[in-house]
Order: structure tokens, then C-alpha cells, then sequence
């Protein structure tokens, strides 16, 4: 009856935008519920404010967010991916499934009915959002190290740290490897200092010794401080597509 009251009262207007039309819906409504009862005392005015208006509780503190829900497995490098993105959840949860609350803000994964990680959401393709936390302690070391920024630490010490720590990086299969090799020599570095452990690197690059170890074993015998005799110096390496040398991290 409310609907065919107002379509009579406004069949004979004109509108040009949805906005007027609101609006004249908009009072048309507010006339109708203030218009007294035929049989009853009151108006719908009145008995809301008396008889519902008491019962109703207060609002939300955040308005409603419409949210997909999706489920998903977690990847072996303890992520899950949501729209092309990648998204992480505490790595003891590898190879189980999950849980995804998607939103316009954000990826929420829950795991038998726990939620488990939380991230702001990202329409980055392919990219990842990543929270240390929840990284095992092993990667965890290694979480605020990035090649670009290993190899500006090596050009303090010197030319060829810098030429070593990038053929490192550069020909290890899995990046943490390479990492791992890194971060002991910068410890070289610190027992040792910057010109042996320079000195060092150079011998080793001479000698295609791209290793922790074999620095490690250069200075712990000073063969730093002894010159390179010329047989034992190894032929240059052969130039490979796959070896991108230390041009590629700066």
C-alpha cells in the first residue's frame, strides 16, 4: 500500500535526476508515516518512537563490509595466494587448508575457524606482503637482507669483496645459500678487517674459490698476506648468459 501511496502522489511529477527523485520519495515517506491512523490512535510516527525506538540498539562502531570467503592451500614458502597476491600465514600451516576472508581492505585466513594471519589487501600482481613473524627462525635471519643491499655492504670493505659477494649471489641456486655465505664474511670482516678480508676475496676470486669457507680458510693461514704464485692462478671465467655478475645488484 506504501509503495502504490507514493507512486499516486508522484505519478504526475517530472524528474531529472536520481537525487530530486530521493529526495521527493524521501518526504513523500515522512508525510505518509506522520499521517494519523484511520481506526487506531497515533500515526507510524508515533508507535515507532514508542514501541521500537526504545528496543533498538546502537549502531556499529564500523559500518558493514561486504566479504568473499575462498578457501586455499598454503604453498610450501608458507603463503597463500588471493587474487595473483601472495600472502603469508605462520609457516607451521604448509600444505594445509585455509580459510580466506577477502574484503575491499583486507585478507583475513582462518584456519578451523581460527584466525590465523591478517594483512591490509594488495592488488599488486604477483608480488608478496609478508610478515616476518611468521617466517621459520631460519628464514627470519635473513628477513631485512636483500642482495642490493649485501653487496653496498661489500664495497666498504673493498673492489673484490664487492666482485666475490656478487658472484655469490649470482651463481647460488637458492638465494638463502647465498646469503648465508655473505653474512659470514661480512663476520670476517669484523675479526679480520677490511684490507685482509679484501685481500682475501681477491685471492679467492683468483683461485674460483666463491665460497665462505674457502675465505675463511684464506685468512685463517695468511695466505692473504702471501702473493698469488702465477700457476696457481686460474684461467678467467668463461662468460655464461646465466652469470650476471656484480653490474646486476647495483
Amino acid at each position: 500500500m506504501t509503495e502504490r501511496w507514493i507512486l499516486a502522489r508522484l505519478r504526475r511529477h517530472t524528474f531529472f535526476s536520481l537525487a530530486v527523485l530521493n529526495t521527493a520519495i524521501g518526504e513523500a515517506v515522512a508525510d505518509l508515516n506522520r499521517r494519523p491512523f484511520q481506526k487506531l490512535p497515533g500515526s507510524r510516527h508515533s508507535h515507532f518512537l514508542s514501541v521500537d525506538h526504545p528496543a533498538l540498539r546502537p549502531l556499529p562502531p564500523t559500518p558493514y563490509e561486504y566479504a568473499e570467503w575462498k578457501k586455499a592451500t598454503v604453498h610450501i614458502d608458507y603463503h597463500v595466494e588471493v587474487e595473483q597476491h601472495y600472502y603469508s600465514v605462520p609457516y607451521r600451516f604448509v600444505r594445509q587448508r585455509v580459510e580466506v576472508r577477502l574484503t575491499a581492505h583486507c585478507v583475513e585466513c582462518f584456519h578451523k575457524g581460527q584466525r590465523i594471519s591478517s594483512h591490509r589487501r594488495s592488488f599488486l600482481k604477483g608480488q608478496h606482503t609478508t610478515v616476518t613473524a611468521h617466517m621459520p627462525p631460519t628464514h627470519q635471519a635473513f628477513a631485512e637482507w636483500t642482495p642490493e643491499r649485501l653487496v653496498l655492504w661489500a664495497e666498504q670493505s673493498g673492489p673484490a669483496t664487492t666482485q666475490l659477494v656478487a658472484t655469490i649471489l649470482a651463481t647460488r641456486i637458492h638465494p638463502l645459500q647465498g646469503f648465508r655465505s655473505c653474512l659470514g664474511i661480512m663476520r670476517l670482516g669484523k675479526t679480520y678487517g677490511a684490507e685482509r678480508l679484501d685481500a682475501a676475496c681477491s685471492r679467492a676470486l683468483a683461485l674460483q674459490a666463491h665460497s665462505y669457507k674457502s675465505v675463511a680458510s684464506i685468512l685463517r693461514h695468511g695466505l692473504d698476506q702471501l702473493p698469488l704464485t702465477p700457476e696457481r692462478v686460474s684461467p678467467p671465467a668463461i662468460p655464461h648468459p646465466t652469470i650476471r655478475g656484480p653490474h646486476y645488484y647495483h
